[in-house]
């Protein structure tokens, strides 16, 4: 545990959030409008509050204040302060120290940290906060130890390769940043105990070839049975091996 309490809090500064930049957040629990569970094994949790975070970075200018702790994503968060004293939050991309300069748009260069247009960065760059829309701010690629890379450019459209492996087009006028995404540890923490599961709202998981065959597929039989066919979800889809994603309306820029 104390290994990975210092993996976990390595590099991130002690200062108290920006308090304007603060937002309550409601816990839906897994359920959705008409108040069914959607999500399963989701509920409780520690109280957390959401940093608003610039995914926008047309003409963002300044430099690194501290780096923080975000406890509503897995990467961590850098305080960027504006030559006017203006503060915001991005998304911190791996090496990057307190009083590093950043810069966006056309001024900037290729380094670490900095926000330009795909078609201004050099092919064979790795990057995230990927914009696949104009204006509509950063989408992809936002989670800790994730990177992609430019494959090719266009006049109009530039190929990406995502962290998953697919190639995806994008126009060439998007934002993104330079540089891969902090805390890349992340996937190698551990939890240690139930309880800090539940801390991250992880309600437990029953097994299904625990339950009675009422409950499950998996379920009944005489003894510790391993279920009898092949792994299935409690309403008998296949869990191993079939597809599940709905990607119709993004066929033509996979």
């Amino acid at each position: 545990m104390r290994v990975d309490k210092l993996q976990k809090n390595s590099g991130i500064t002690k200062i108290r959030p920006i308090k304007h930049l603060l937002k309550g957040l409601t816990k839906s629990g897994g359920r959705n409008n008409t108040g069914r569970t959607t999500v399963f094994h989701r509920g409780g949790g520690h109280k957390r509050r959401y940093r608003q975070i610039d995914f926008k970075r047309y003409d963002l200018n300044g430099h690194v204040r501290a780096i923080e702790y975000d406890p509503n994503r897995s990467a961590h968060l850098a305080r960027i302060i504006t030559p006017k004293g203006k503060e915001c939050y991005i998304i911190a991309p791996e090496n990057l120290i307190v009083g590093m300069p950043i810069f966006s748009g056309g001024v900037a260069d290729i380094k670490l940290g900095n926000s330009l247009r795909i078609r201004d960065i050099p092919v064979g760059t790795f990057i995230h906060n990927i914009e696949i829309k104009p204006g509509k701010g950063a989408q992809f690629i936002r989670s800790a130890g994730c990177k992609g890379q430019l494959l090719q450019k266009s006049e109009k459209y530039c190929k990406v390769r995502l962290p998953s492996g697919e190639h995806y087009v994008v126009p060439s006028s998007c934002y993104a940043t330079i540089g891969t995404i902090s805390n890349s540890e992340h996937q190698n923490r551990i939890i240690g105990k139930a309880g800090r599961s539940r801390w991250l709202s992880r309600r437990p998981t029953v097994r299904g070839v625990a339950m009675n065959p009422v409950d499950h597929p998996h379920g009944g039989g005489e003894g510790k049975t391993s279920g009898g066919r092949p792994s299935v979800t409690p309403w008998g889809r296949p869990t191993k091996g079939q597809p599940t994603r709905r990607n119709k309306h993004k066929r033509n820029k996979i």
